[in-house]
């Protein structure tokens, strides 16, 4: 992948030379000097720039009856401006490029275009392409022409029906309109001022870099997809290192604020929902400070997406609370504003990297996301699965053990899973067990229908295996922390 819009460098001066340096680099940043008139307009431009972004992305708007930031209502009104026709051109994206992929990986020459697009991927990421298209064209066949009927397993409610309308098309739209103003929010220093100011924490709590931050609050109010999306870029343009991507991506990736209201709502919590939504963004936060100290997380190497290897340096910029990093952050985001590219050409680029992505990322979704739900949906694999943890809820004494135990391991097919299947059973359940349930398919972060289908389109350095035993490693550790809050909270 390119680096999705983010410019490392421009004609550098008051007309002076090219420079090739890496004004993601905080390093480098803090060596330039700017004139008075200089750091004026590169302030000015920053704080302009990344108040849009924060409008965009951050801040609660009431349309129609509705709640939601400004990126959320704008990718919604297109998703369903395009309805059927949307759910066509995802489906004709998917088949070409299950096609592209086989030719571009087996057959083409290694000197072309489609080569060098497939060339990194591997022999069996044809095979998901494929498999995916598969199931969007049943799918799309099935919603749209009454004589056609497709297997329940694919296009039933709790499977394609599932994926596709929900997850896969939203995040089509959450990428293209993402890709346009995701330049406000990275390009122009707003990401270097909040990375300056949450160094001193980040780093020795999560050993990754205060920017971060931005990863987090970007999951909790816009989505998941859009987290992972940010990592990538960032990781790209050798902001973060190979494990710091790793630790981020897994860590930070949670589900937004909306979707928390949905699943808790399910759980028959609604009148809870401060309570369990904060303490989740508490729990998920210690289990990522402890994912980021054990394999195979902490195993990863400090090593930048151009190779370079993370210095001593790097790592202890910054590390201590002082009121000059305030200063340090403003003058930082005044010279990336300063030197960045025009906002015209951010975003031209953002766009073209985000159209890039988007059949790779879909197809994964289709393919990945439906097999792991047909699997929770027509086999008996979660309930064996969720055997295993009973001993361990009976040892911190949570109740309904027995009836609760199958959720734990179905939220890596679809975060929404664990919930819908105690659903029916809300009246009889302890309140304790509805909250522990709800709690860890929340803190668990990865699952197949999204947040791992994105990881792995997207290409960051982590492996589908290491995927999964960062998931169950999660659970347990979540088991005890979240049983804890249950007996404190219930």
């Amino acid at each position: 992948m390119g680096d999705l819009g983010i410019a490392p460098n421009k004609n550098i001066g008051n007309g002076g030379s090219d420079i090739d340096k890496d004004l993601n680099n905080p390093s480098y940043l803090d060596t330039i000097n700017l004139d008075k008139t200089s750091y004026s307009k590169g302030l000015t431009k920053s704080i302009i720039f990344t108040l849009l972004a924060i409008i965009i992305f951050f801040v609660p708007l009431t349309l129609n009856g509705n709640i939601d930031v400004p990126f959320g209502h704008i990718y919604n009104f297109f998703l369903k401006l395009f309805g059927n026709f949307g759910l066509w051109v995802a489906t004709i994206i998917i088949l070409v490029n299950a096609f592209a992929g086989v030719y571009g990986k087996f057959f083409s020459a290694k000197d072309t275009a489609i080569h060098k697009f497939y060339k990194d991927d591997s022999v069996i990421h044809p095979f998901i392409y494929l498999l995916g298209a598969v199931y969007i064209l049943v799918y799309a066949l099935d919603v749209s022409f009454i004589g056609f009927v497709g297997p329940e397993w694919i296009v039933g409610a709790d499977t394609g029906g599932t994926v596709v309308p929900f997850i896969l098309l939203a995040v089509v739209w959450i990428i293209l309109v993402g890709a346009f103003f995701i330049p406000f929010l990275l390009n122009y220093g707003g990401i270097d001022f909040v990375g300056a100011i949450l160094e001193p924490l980040m780093r020795p709590v999560f050993k990754v870099p205060g920017k971060s931050a931005i990863d987090a609050t970007t999951s909790f109010v816009t989505s998941s997809s859009m987290a992972v999306i940010i990592t990538s870029k960032l990781y790209n343009s050798n902001v973060y290192t190979k494990r710091e991507a790793a630790i981020i991506t897994t860590g930070f990736s949670a589900v937004s604020v909306g979707f928390a209201m949905l699943v808790i709502k399910t759980a028959g919590l609604a009148e809870h929902f401060t309570l369990v939504y904060f303490s989740s963004l508490i729990i998920a936060f210690i289990i990522s400070a402890i994912m980021a100290r054990i394999p195979p997380l902490n195993k990863k190497e400090d090593v930048y997406y151009n190779g370079r290897v993370q210095t001593v340096e790097d790592r202890t910029n910054e590390a201590k609370f002082e009121l000059a990093m305030f200063k340090r952050g403003v003058d930082r985001a005044a010279k990336k504003a300063y030197y960045a590219n025009s906002i015209f050409e951010e975003i031209k680029n953002s766009l073209l990297s985000g159209i890039f992505i988007i059949p790779k990322v879909i197809s994964f979704i289709s393919a990945v996301g439906i097999t792991g739900l047909i699997a929770a949906e027509y086999t008996p694999i979660f309930k064996y699965l969720g055997a295993a943890f009973i001993p361990l809820l009976n040892l911190f004494s949570v109740p309904n053990a027995v009836e609760i135990a199958p959720s734990l391991p179905v939220g890596i097919a679809e975060m929404f899973l664990p919930v819908l299947l105690i659903a029916d059973k809300v009246d009889v359940l302890n309140i304790g067990a509805r909250y522990f349930i709800t709690t860890v398919s929340m803190v668990q972060i990865l699952f197949f229908s999204e947040t791992i289908a994105v990881i792995l389109a997207t290409k960051l350095p982590i492996k589908l295996w290491e995927l999964v035993v960062i998931f169950v490693l999660r659970t347990v550790v979540a088991i005890p922390i979240v049983a804890a809050f249950m007996h404190i909270l219930f």
